[in-house]
């Protein structure tokens, strides 16, 4: 394929346009057709649209299945990495906990203006902000549950995944990245359920190494 002069790839030589990708991610972080709309500033038809070609370009069967897909894209600094299979996976230090908010602009401003924490950034309907190196992670909640969740920093969300699958861990998504800092880095966030069905998650940043 000729380039035309341009550096880098041609526009789309990866399995999904990057507007796919976004929504990939959306729909392994559990957001509803709206919600991902909301988010991504398109319709709802754009949001079917791409959710239909997702499926054809991948030929999953359906939504549920795009939740457990763990295919990553070219543009992620995850690419093209191998996954270690290693069952010493120990935890590290909780990252982040939980707490579901009923008016998440209510919650930031409170949050920041109160207890003056550094807030780190904002998600759609989800604001983190720093506590001493522990993130809270503030999100609107739909009346549902309000359990806390802990999250576990690992070095490889993908090793980590298969790691603790192979030891019976039920997993409700696949490992996705919800962030891309200014830097480059990414945050990986990945779920599953503790013995009573509560949510636990998993959590990695990815640094760009200086080449």
């Amino acid at each position: 394929m000729h380039s035309h002069g341009k550096r880098g790839r041609p526009p789309h030589d990866d399995q999904l346009t990057p507007a796919e990708w976004r929504v990939v991610q959306f729909v392994r972080h559990g957001l509803t057709n709206p919600r991902i709309a909301a988010q991504l500033g398109v319709s709802m038809d754009a949001v079917k649209f791409h959710v239909a070609n997702i499926l054809l370009k991948t030929g999953l069967p359906n939504r549920r299945a795009i939740r457990h897909w763990d295919a990553i894209s070219k543009a992620s600094l995850l690419h093209g990495k191998d996954t270690p299979m290693n069952d010493n996976l120990t935890l590290g230090a909780i990252g982040q906990i939980a707490r579901t908010v009923s008016n998440i602009q209510a919650a930031e401003a409170w949050y920041k203006e109160v207890l003056r924490l550094p807030h780190l950034y904002t998600f759609g309907n989800l604001a983190f902000f720093d506590c001493g190196g522990v993130r809270l992670f503030l999100s609107e909640g739909d009346g549902g549950e309000s359990a806390s969740i802990l999250y576990f920093r690992v070095p490889d969300i993908h090793a980590a995944h298969a790691a603790l699958k192979a030891r019976g861990a039920e997993f409700t998504d696949a490992p996705h990245m919800i962030h891309r800092h200014a830097d480059g880095t990414e945050e990986w966030m990945n779920f599953f359920k503790d013995n009573e069905g509560r949510p636990v998650a998993i959590m990695a940043q990815v640094k760009a190494t200086a080449a």
